[in-house]
């Protein structure tokens, strides 16, 4: 490779990452529509395994799942709202039951005098206004909802659309043999990716649901709440499981006030990550997006780096593609082997 190739390469790389990363706002909701419509078809296809559904047309079993969809993000932006509502009204117990956990632990290790635990309370807990972050966030909370409102919109056109994608290719393509490549690349993409997430999907769910009797038992509150983050945030790897048990555990601390029941409340969701991750996962979904695990991690903190909260959820389904993509083109083909799991791409 010559200097001036090589030279060209860093700056198209570099020219790529800025587009990119300025056009967040409108890449982040075309491409969350994208993931949405590959759970949303697969859905309708396991459609056809119902028997009262099974002779439906393939556009009423589109608009069905795409009706769930949308009862479904409306539903998850209301349980927000509400339980931001509810959140801020237990503030002030929720402040007493930590003060009188610190002052116990204090006592236990003999240091509620030096100095006084009212001294410390008083330099930072007492400076900290729980209030004043209440509106910031909902202001974040309505741009969410019009996010939210986006990709419904865009993965309602998306699925609009998908009747008239084969004829669109062969005019595109200019001619059929083109456009049968690159219907059978689409078709590898979407069996690999749409399989990935409606199986990780259906994981979520799972682990959400129990999550929620686990808590729900143990009696904490806004356990509906905490049960949808805690799935929803299962979707990144690695450390997704990690942020959604960090969570209630934090609430449990300052609803009980009791480092015995927090601990508890790890155990209880962290044995419910286990065994959804480490048994029932990989049974399901064996290695459906096929990279390599160093790459699941690059990718993790490439596109969280650039896109925050939705590129770590958006990595490994982007990525997967990605190596499909390059797996078809002879002078890329290498950089696919290299990506994959096993070097079969």
């Amino acid at each position: 490779m010559s200097l001036r190739s090589l030279t060209y390469g860093i700056a198209l790389t570099l020219m790529i990452g800025w587009l990119l990363w300025i056009g967040q706002p409108i890449l982040v909701p075309v491409i969350a529509a994208l993931i949405s419509v590959y759970v949303l078809s697969a859905a309708a296809e396991g459609m056809t395994r119902v028997p009262l559904l099974r002779h439906f047309p393939a556009m009423a079993r589109r608009g069905l799942v795409l009706l769930a969809f949308t009862v479904g993000v409306v539903g998850l932006f209301v349980l927000i709202i509400g339980n931001l509502t509810d959140v801020v009204t237990a503030l002030p117990r929720y402040e007493s039951n930590l003060d009188a956990l610190v002052t116990r632990g204090a006592a236990i290790l003999g240091i509620e005098d030096e100095p006084t635990w009212e001294t410390v309370r008083l330099a930072t807990f007492d400076q900290i206004d729980m209030r004043s972050w209440i509106t910031p966030l909902l202001f974040s909370l309505q741009g969410f909802g019009a996010g939210l409102f986006v990709v419904v919109l865009y993965a309602a056109f998306f699925m609009a659309e998908r009747g008239t994608l084969s004829r669109k290719l062969v005019i595109a393509t200019g001619g059929e043999e083109n456009s049968e490549r690159a219907l059978l690349l689409l078709q590898r993409i979407n069996e690999r990716i749409g399989g990935y997430l409606f199986v990780k999907t259906v994981l979520n769910i799972v682990l959400g649901a129990l999550s929620y009797i686990l808590m729900l038992l143990i009696g904490i509150e806004f356990a509906l709440f905490w049960a949808v983050l805690i799935g929803f945030f299962n979707y990144i790897p690695y450390f997704g499981s990690i942020i959604g048990v960090i969570f209630p555990v934090l609430l449990s601390l300052a609803q009980f006030g009791s480092f015995v029941i927090a601990g508890g409340v790890m155990l209880a969701l962290s044995a419910a990550q286990i065994v959804i991750g480490a048994w029932l996962e990989p049974r399901l979904m064996g290695r459906a997006f096929n990279l390599s695990p160093f790459v699941v991690l690059l990718a993790l903190s490439f596109w969280s780096t650039l896109w925050g909260l939705a590129g770590a959820i958006l990595a490994v389904p982007m990525t997967a593609s990605l190596v499909l993509v390059l797996a078809e083109i002879n002078s890329t083909r290498p950089l696919a082997v290299m990506l994959s799991t096993s070097g079969k791409v």
